[in-house]
């Protein structure tokens, strides 16, 4: 899809949005074009809404009170009683046709709408997931949760109920306005000259609005990520006494949004009114000249009607610019935050001729690796490493040695800032990462789990394992006592981040997960650590099981499942050597 090269080279709000998702409008045309039909039939049948009541004022009205002779056409011929009844009948029939069209419209408008804005909230969330690890760092959970929900959210709510009136709108203007200039030039000119009282402080106000409403929105996404830190943290939170700290964040935050929405609800007001008035201004003026053409016989009564009704027509799309120019301004803020998103690019990417992975015998080679988060800060150093097929390696270490990058290297969560990682001799920047990632199965000290059932946790990313392989897999990892326990087996639902389980249950899940994988590289990240010794030996013997027939690293601070190496390597302040003889306690 193409995209703008950057934001700020993007014309910011609403209209950059549409442009920027054509290709998501392009797919519902027929849908749209059938709208736009309605709509056109609605603005046709506006146009035509007063020219009944002109023909009785003209043909019946005027001539029956003696203000003047009918209006020299062949209907002057008619009957009066049969002009009135026929344009009964057709105001009947404009009106119908116009509210047929109307919902048509509405319809229709509302479902391109939706479905749009579904499939971009679909979009977003899948290029949210695949952006780098980088990224996520630094990211905030309740920002990007509030961009998919609440900005996507704004936009849909502002297309279905705002935008599309708009461009009815926009449409019955034009065609007011050459209505205008046919029936009379000069009442018409007297229209284009007082417009400037409308846009001037309609683009001034809305422009602060704007701005009000773009502060709000980050205010706002600063509170949903301070709810979610504290939310998702809440054991820490209580335990530390920490409630009315994060509280008195989130009301003072709140105040200030309450602030923001406050003035730009005063803007608002204040366009409202002004537009209001100016409306009044020129409906008077062209009043007052339009009394004076007739009574001096250049324009019928009927004609005067029809062109104050044409005038009332086309200041609507003013008075509804004044009454959406809220939502307008909040949908541009979010507008703007949803294209940034989707401008941000993921470090890691697929390379343009990258394949699948072919099926991995398991040797893996680091060949003078650097890596560095930031420019300057080396975590790994000249790091060198050979892995042979089915060999255990252990990895040992202080913290902040560098052990976590090992996995997000081998992943390829991150690439090095120099040097190469191959897999079976081929370089892993060469093959298709979801083919990769497959391949490597992770087990963590803080294993995650979701909140669904432990059979999908289990089969997560093998979902065409059967019940025996299923069966294979928690007896392996010695969880089948604990789960037989629970109310439904299986189909327990866990809580989210599987906090309804103990923490030795949630690891145990993860073995099982790992082996159902059935990948020929495991990372093992201090499985064991924070659990206590009946948990520990049950979660190594899953371990011993697992291990079988694969390569395996080991990062660990435990001197028990050190051991279990073939090899074991410290890391050291980002560089990499192989421990000889007994392990010392004080690498552990």
């Amino acid at each position: 899809m193409s995209r703008p090269k950057s934001l700020k080279q993007s014309v910011p709000g609403v209209w950059a949005l549409i442009r920027y998702l054509r290709p998501y409008i392009r797919k519902h045309r027929l849908l749209l074009s059938g709208s736009f039909g309605a709509l056109f039939v609605g603005v046709l049948m506006r146009a035509l809404e007063p020219w009944p009541l002109k023909f009785v004022i003209d043909y019946v009205i005027v001539p029956a009170v003696g203000l003047g002779s009918p209006v020299d056409t062949p209907m002057g011929q008619w009957n009066p009683l049969l002009i009135v009844a026929l344009s009964s009948v057709a105001i009947i029939l404009i009106l119908g046709l116009r509210a047929l069209a109307l919902y048509y419209q509405k319809v229709g408008f509302a479902l391109v709408g939706n479905k749009v804005i579904t499939e971009v909230r679909g979009d977003l969330f899948r290029h949210i997931q695949c952006l780098s690890m980088s990224f996520h760092s630094r990211a905030r959970s309740g920002d990007l949760i509030v961009r998919v929900i609440g900005d996507i959210g704004l936009l849909r709510d502002f297309s279905v109920t705002a935008l599309m009136p708009l461009i009815g709108s926009v449409m019955v203007l034009v065609v007011m306005a050459a209505l205008m200039l046919w029936l009379n030039w000069k009442l018409a000119l007297m229209v284009i000259i007082l417009l400037p009282l409308y846009w001037l402080p309609t683009y001034l106000l809305t422009k602060r609005i704007q701005g009000v409403s773009r502060q709000q929105r980050k205010r706002e996404s600063k509170m949903a990520s301070m709810a979610t830190e504290s939310i998702g943290a809440m054991q820490v939170v209580q335990s530390l006494s920490l409630e009315d700290n994060f509280a008195d964040q989130f009301v003072g935050q709140g105040r200030k949004s309450l602030k923001e929405g406050v003035k730009a609800r005063r803007l608002l007001a204040r366009l409202q009114g002004t537009v209001q008035v100016m409306t009044g201004v020129s409906t008077a003026a062209v009043l007052f000249y339009g009394t004076l053409l007739t009574l001096r016989g250049q324009l019928s009564a009927g004609d005067l009607l029809v062109f104050l009704s044409y005038l009332k027509a086309a200041f609507k799309p003013m008075q509804d610019f004044a009454k959406y120019s809220g939502r307008m301004a909040k949908a541009s803020a979010s507008g703007e935050r949803v294209i940034e998103m989707f401008e941000t690019r993921p470090d890691i990417t697929d390379s343009p001729d990258a394949g699948p992975a072919p099926e991995f015998e398991g040797r893996i080679e680091f060949d003078q690796v650097d890596f560095e988060y930031e420019k300057g800060h080396p975590v790994l150093r000249d790091v060198s490493l050979e892995i042979g097929k089915g060999e255990v390696i252990g990895l040992v270490g202080p913290s902040g040695s560098g052990k976590s990058t090992i996995i997000g290297l081998i992943s390829r969560l991150y690439d090095p800032s120099r040097g190469r990682i191959l897999i079976d001799g081929i370089d892993i920047r060469t093959v298709q990462l979801e083919s990769l990632r497959r391949q490597i199965s992770v087990v963590l000290q803080d294993t995650t789990l979701f909140a669904t059932s432990v059979r999908e946790n289990i089969v997560m990313a093998s979902a065409d394992a059967d019940d025996e392989i299923i069966a294979r897999a928690i007896h392996s990892a010695r969880a089948a006592g604990f789960i037989e326990a629970l109310p439904l087996g299986l189909d327990t639902q866990v809580g989210e981040r599987g906090i309804t389980l103990s923490a030795g249950q949630r690891q145990r899940i993860a073995v099982a997960r790992a082996i159902v994988s059935q990948a020929p590289i495991l990372i093992l990240d201090e499985p064991t650590t924070g659990l206590d010794p009946d948990n520990s030996r049950l979660v190594l013997e899953g371990l011993r099981e697992l291990m079988k027939d694969r390569t395996v690293i080991l990062i660990t601070h435990k001197m028990e499942e050190a051991r279990q190496a073939d090899r074991v390597f410290t890391l050291d302040d980002g560089r990499l050597s192989e421990q000889s003889g007994p392990i010392p306690e004080t690498v552990l």
